[in-house]
């Protein structure tokens, strides 16, 4: 196991060593000490290692991950996981803003709780929140899932596409297009397999689904007033 002091190692050294690392490397498992709440660790990784942050951290965590695991044991700032693109990031503690925000694919695994906006705009990433989220979640959310064991915050899933929203306790309000829909065997099926990557102790007949009512795809004049 590879060890990077980020107290003896500047965040642009410790970036560059993980960054250099090529999808056939022997050094798969790496350890950052002494994050100290700095920003934009562990950024653009693009290799199948697993890298693990003892501490909390500043915004933008993990952004852009391709392959790699990353795992925080504590909590993050703004933007964790933003634009990743595969592989998985999971938080033990809490996610400030727009966790996941432009996500294109792979698991972001928050055990605790996420901020306002958290999955805004995302593109096919699946997220999954112990915890609860807070509003404006799922904003203008293109694809991928949305899973919340806790309570949503107001305006969920506002001007949603075609992304799936599973929330198990209460949604303080949808927001403008997002309505609650038919839980059917596929997405009991879809959510379980979700439910059993995150390690979270709940039953897919538990949550219930949001989605787009898809009015607002192209501009009527009839729907004027939700725009």
């Amino acid at each position: 196991m590879q060890s990077l002091d980020m107290a003896a190692m500047e965040l642009r050294e410790v970036n560059a060593t993980l960054q250099a690392q090529a999808e056939t490397t022997n050094q798969t498992q790496w350890v950052i000490e002494n994050p100290r709440g700095a920003h934009a660790v562990a950024v653009g990784l693009d290799a199948p290692i697993e890298v693990t942050v003892k501490g909390s951290t500043g915004y933008y965590c993990a952004g852009m991950n391709a392959q790699a695991r990353v795992h925080v044991t504590g909590s993050v700032g703004p933007g964790v996981a933003e634009n990743m693109m595969s592989g998985e990031v999971v938080i033990d503690g809490d996610a400030s803003q727009y966790a996941g925000a432009t996500g294109r694919g792979g698991l972001l695994n928050i055990k605790g709780n996420a901020s306002s906006r958290c999955g805004i705009s995302m593109k096919g990433i699946d997220i999954v929140v112990h915890g609860n989220i807070g509003h404006m979640s799922a904003f203008m959310a293109q694809k991928g899932n949305l899973v919340v064991l806790g309570d949503a915050g107001d305006a969920l899933g506002d001007s949603l596409y075609e992304a799936r929203l599973f929330v198990r306790g209460t949604v303080k309000s949808l927001g403008a297009d997002c309505i609650e829909k038919e839980m059917r065997p596929e997405h009991l099926e879809l959510l379980a397999d979700l439910l059993a990557r995150a390690g979270a102790d709940a039953k897919p007949e538990e949550f219930k689904r949001y989605g787009s009512a898809r009015n607002l795809y192209h501009f009527n004049i009839d729907h004027a007033d939700q725009y």
